[in-house]
């Protein structure tokens, strides 16, 4: 992708369990949050959240509910990932989204199961690891989570910690620091300069996107 349009934030909560049995491999969405940014204003464009009823664990175990907050009666009323899918597909359609999400988890468990339904993603291979640019950026010699890094450049975690959306808001927050991008005057973000990093770390520019309030500890 030459030049995208928008960024495609994404964040997953699945299947899990604290019983170390629990095959991690057979491991499902159970929600879905996306953040649409525009890439001209670094502002949100749209959002998306559901959730989905998985096919290989159809309970959830108490130590995900607890984890997640969500709710069997929540995954119990869901479709199953296709609909998401196809949700995202009309979320990105007419756009050059880049598909960004906080490490590489995201995007392996959304090609798993998308494989496992035999459906096609919405976007090509093409992908950001913010997790990782973030770290590079500002000079941290080890990848931090999300909460982690709000804290880093003096912010907090808004929403609730694994939820999915609330993590999407918060990491497309996180979003033109990783990418070493501020907002230009007329609205068209441009490059800056990387913060040295001695002694006390030196704060960023805080991020300009919005984030509105709403209904997971970080990856």
């Amino acid at each position: 992708m030459s030049s995208p349009t928008h960024y495609l934030v994404i964040d997953l909560e699945a299947t899990c369990s604290d019983d170390p049995a629990f095959p991690r491999d057979e491991m499902e969405i159970i929600e879905v949050g996306a953040v649409l940014v525009d890439a001209a204003t670094l502002r949100s464009a749209a959002e998306l959240q559901c959730f989905v009823r998985p096919i290989r664990h159809p309970r959830l175990t108490p130590f995900c509910m607890r984890l997640t907050s969500i709710r069997q009666a929540d995954i119990d009323a869901a479709p199953r990932l296709p609909s998401a899918v196809a949700r995202l597909r009309e979320l990105v359609r007419g756009k050059q989204a880049l598909f960004c999400s906080w490490g590489d988890y995201d995007k392996r468990q959304l090609e798993r199961d998308a494989r496992r339904h035999g459906v096609a993603l919405p976007f090509g291979r093409e992908h950001q690891n913010l997790k990782r640019a973030f770290a590079r950026r500002l000079g941290e010699e080890r990848e931090l989570g999300v909460g982690q890094a709000l804290r880093r450049v003096g912010l907090s975690f808004q929403g609730t910690q694994h939820r999915a959306i609330d993590d999407a808001r918060n990491i497309a927050r996180l979003l033109p620091v990783a990418l070493g991008l501020e907002r230009h005057d007329a609205g068209a973000p441009r490059r800056s300069p990387a913060p040295a990093v001695t002694g006390a770390p030196a704060a960023p520019p805080a991020p300009t996107l919005p984030t509105p309030p709403a209904p997971r500890a970080a990856r």
